[in-house]
């Protein structure tokens, strides 16, 4: 690993939050294509398992923020073990429901309650921002977790798909649980390095969604979730065409890859300037990356366009946790980070559903245009938003927001 991020793991803590985040982070990527893969085996019914993970998604997408908003207000272990005790008492009752033949709608409710699910990738970047606040560190830290996210994604349906294909159907979302709750109790037991909770009677009431830079961010990141939503449907319907649907988990891999290499390299590199140019940057490199995919004609040019395109995914997403760091409070920075995952959930559900009727009606070809548009999309509310983000934000902390402009001030005025 180079130096970099040697140098992230000097301070005392670091290493066991670090891994207990990653263990809890892997349900993330596991428990909805779990489920998909379980109730499918189970019933062969491919609308209830879709159903079900979307509610899953959309239940998250709800309770994510509320989880967040309840940890900035009172610490993470007072809120994270009660929420993950509920998670994951949902979890066993939708195993026991799926493997008994129980009702829908108890897999269902059961779902909902699985989506109460803490948002682990926000509360270890907390922790890094708690230890490297204002220092560069903690865009190396930021480039690091984006990494995590990705492995996660690059293993984690691998890893649920094929315990629950090869052992039981159940395998894959027993194990994202176990995980989950590993995680969880693991990481709210290291009570040094968790970051001090700011009740609300010290620092006001409203909820993180009222920073008009935020605002921004969310918005663009539903459309980029889109993206995301649409090239994973897509992709496995091009592969069933050409004839090899098992090897769109690998040409997807190699999407995630690409940003994970992105990642590695980014982290290393020191930036002056605003960051909000380098994040307009990022969203339109992601938006042209999709338009390859519209001319592709086989698996191996579609694994050569993706790994190209999934080079501007962490890069952006590393840049938008620094713009949360600037705009929103730092009694309200879970919920912050949250909101941002809450908008990328809804757009995956948006993009996955829209790629699916396009394909439905045209082909998977066809498909590719909806990540086209929805990058579009995501540039139009990027321009329109930046001068929102370019407003000088006032450095938060303490017990009073100091609104002191002077880095940004200057940096504007350069």
């Amino acid at each position: 690993m180079p130096s970099p991020y040697r140098a992230l793991f000097a301070a005392p803590g670091t290493k066991g939050f670090s891994a207990a985040g990653f263990l809890g982070r892997m349900p993330l990527s596991m428990m909805g294509i779990g489920v998909v893969t379980m109730i499918s085996q189970l019933t062969g019914r491919y609308g209830l398992a879709g159903a079900l993970s979307a509610t899953i998604a959309l239940a998250a997408a709800v309770a994510g923020p509320q989880v967040s908003r309840l940890v900035d207000q009172y610490g993470q272990r007072r809120v994270l073990r009660p929420a993950t005790l509920v998670a994951l008492t949902a979890a066993a009752v939708l195993l026991f429901a799926a493997h008994y033949g129980w009702p829908d709608w108890v897999l269902f409710v059961s779902c909902v309650g699985v989506g109460c699910v803490p948002s682990v990738g926000a509360m270890i970047r907390a922790r890094w921002a708690a230890l490297y606040r204002g220092t560069p560190q903690l865009h190396t830290a930021y480039s690091f977790e984006s990494v995590i996210d990705e492995v996660c994604f690059i293993f984690g349906p691998i890893i649920s798909i094929g315990l629950s294909t090869a052992w039981f159907p159940e395998a894959g979302p027993l194990l994202a649980g176990c995980f989950l709750a590993v995680g969880v109790f693991w990481l709210t037991a290291q009570r040094a390095t968790e970051p001090e909770p700011h009740p609300r009677e010290r620092h006001g009431g409203g909820t993180a969604l009222r920073s008009r830079g935020l605002q921004v961010l969310v918005g663009t990141f539903v459309a980029t979730g889109a993206i995301f939503g649409a090239v994973d449907v897509v992709t496995v319907a091009f592969a069933e065409e050409e004839g090899h649907k098992a090897a769109a988990s690998v040409v997807l891999a190699v999407y995630a890859a690409g940003s994970c290499v992105a990642g590695m390299v980014f982290g290393l590199m020191r930036f002056a300037g605003a960051p909000e140019r380098r994040w307009l940057l990022g969203v339109c490199a992601m938006a042209v990356s999709m338009i390859p995919l519209l001319l592709v004609g086989n698996l191996p040019l579609l694994a050569v366009a993706l790994f190209v395109a999934g080079l501007s995914i962490a890069p952006t997403m590393i840049t938008t946790m620094s713009l949360i760091e600037e705009h929103v409070p730092r009694a309200q920075l879970t919920e912050g980070m949250t909101w941002v995952s809450t908008g990328l959930a809804v757009g995956v559900a948006l993009g996955s559903a829209a790629s699916g009727w396009v394909i439905d009606a045209a082909g998977a070809r066809a498909g590719y245009g909806v990540p086209a548009v929805a990058g579009a999309v995501a540039v139009v509310v990027g321009f329109l938003g930046y001068r929102r983000l370019k407003r000088p934000a006032p450095r938060r902390g303490g017990t009073v927001e100091q609104h002191t402009h002077g880095e940004r001030q200057e940096r504007h005025m350069a």
